[in-house]
């Protein structure tokens, strides 16, 4: 089978850090063209829109959306609109109504979506997935606390409403609980927002499970020294410690599985199975933990932030 051709939206950090790599290891796709207001790869065609690049190559079969979450949905509708298979980056959507649509018009005109989750494939959750299977949950806590000045500086779109704050890291966490866990709903929650922000720069969740289990996820955009990204989960096999993103997991203080980071490599294998298979692979499930936190949660305001 001849590889994928695929083009990129939205030239910046991450497609340079983690997209790119992935496709140029992985025989499945080509890439052919990308669109971007100023980023560029050396040797691909490039446009300054989506629009453009559709009408100037015929022969993409798919498009990686890269762009903040409020600029997706448009440029979504136009890929699927021309028959392309469409992968987005999480969050996959502002709203979850913008993202049914688009499973509804991928569904209408034959292609595959692939709402992607990169936390999901980090090496050791299915490890975590697994010993919690077989054990009985008694309580899990999240912290995921990260220095939003490191990770996004002067990214202003994070601000705005819909760019999700804090929730932009806190839906990766969100990835991997609805993965490992059983289903949760939310039972309360506290947003922190900058006197001068639109969207929270901290919040604190609690869940539960129809049966009862209490899950309790503290995000923060305020950390120093050391990042946070841990789930820890008190089990009748002990304490289970998801930490470093997913990358590591211990239970009773014993490290018992540990990989290098492979999450993107992993996405477009996923992509490029569903695109062979003639599915799709849209699970909103984290999204809606956030719009319940928008639509439940305490809002508090604290000092203005400044990147």
């Amino acid at each position: 089978m001849s590889p994928i051709k695929l083009a990129i939206v939205g030239v910046g950090k991450i497609v340079r850090d983690q997209h790119l790599p992935s496709i140029a290891n992985n025989a499945d796709f080509e890439l052919i063209a990308t669109a971007s207001r100023h980023g560029t790869v050396d040797g691909i065609p490039a446009f300054t829109t989506i629009e453009a690049m559709l009408d100037a190559v015929p022969a993409i079969d798919a498009v990686s959306l890269c762009m903040p979450p409020q600029y997706r949905y448009e440029a979504a509708h136009k890929a699927l609109s021309a028959g392309k298979h469409v992968f987005l980056e999480k969050p996959p959507g502002a709203t979850l109504s913008e993202v049914v649509d688009l499973e509804n018009l991928a569904k209408a005109k034959g292609v595959s979506l692939f709402a992607s989750w990169h936390s999901r494939y980090a090496p050791a959750v299915e490890a975590a997935k697994a010993f919690l299977a077989g054990t009985t949950i008694h309580s899990a806590h999240v912290i995921w606390k990260e220095d939003v000045r490191h990770w996004h500086p002067n990214q202003e779109w994070i601000w705005q409403a819909g760019g999700l704050g804090v929730f932009d890291p806190g839906i990766n966490a969100l990835s991997i609980v609805t993965h490992i866990l059983p289903p949760l709903f939310l039972t309360g929650a506290t947003l922190a927002f900058p006197e001068n922000r639109d969207s929270p720069i901290a919040a604190d969740l609690h869940f539960k499970s129809g049966a009862g289990l209490p899950v309790h996820a503290e995000f923060d955009w305020r950390q120093t020294g050391k990042q946070s990204w841990d789930i820890v989960a008190e089990t009748a096999g002990g304490q289970m410690v998801l930490a470093d993103g997913g990358s590591k997991l211990s239970v009773n203080g014993e490290l018992t599985f540990s990989a290098p980071e492979a999450e993107y490599p992993s996405l477009y294998r996923r992509f490029a199975e569903i695109v062979k298979a003639g599915t799709s692979d849209v699970d909103v499930s984290p999204l809606r933990h956030v719009a319940d936190a928008f639509m439940l949660g305490k809002r508090k305001f604290v000092e203005a932030f400044y990147d």
